[in-house]
């Protein structure tokens, strides 16, 4: 799979998995600030057809914070996004690594930051490997 996630597939309902999702996640520290019904959206403004789908904005606030702090403008790389959606077998459940997302801060917030991606990263892989499914790759 791509590059700048990290994914699991979750074998169960998807409204099952989700509560497991949110509450992984909770575990780690992140709270769910939005939700995002990419089905519903675009059946209702495209009359597109697809599999249940949903992006989950994810927030770890004393990580938010620090980040924030270093440079008002990584607010457009936050929160952390988590998708789930529909596959055979399961519920796949995918977050954007934070250590690829963060590569594209330079300068003084770079150094600042230096711990923080890897730390989101180790909380995010984490909480995706408590659902016990498929191998994360």
């Amino acid at each position: 799979m791509a590059q700048f996630s990290m994914s699991i597939t979750v074998p169960g309902g998807y409204d099952e998995v989700k509560e497991r999702v949110v509450a992984a996640l909770k575990e780690q520290g992140f709270g769910v600030l939005t939700t995002i019904d990419v089905q519903s959206t675009l059946k209702q403004k495209l009359d597109a057809d697809m599999e249940r789908y949903e992006i989950l904005g994810a927030c770890n606030p004393p990580l938010a914070h620090k980040a924030l702090s270093a440079d008002r403008e990584i607010g457009l790389l936050l929160p952390c996004n988590v998708v789930l959606r529909e596959v055979d077998g399961g519920i796949r459940v995918s977050a954007l690594d934070p250590v690829a997302m963060f590569s594209l801060v330079d300068g003084a917030a770079a150094g600042e930051l230096a711990d923080l991606p890897s730390e989101a990263q180790g909380r995010l892989k984490r909480a995706l490997e408590s659902l016990h499914g498929a191998l994360v790759d």
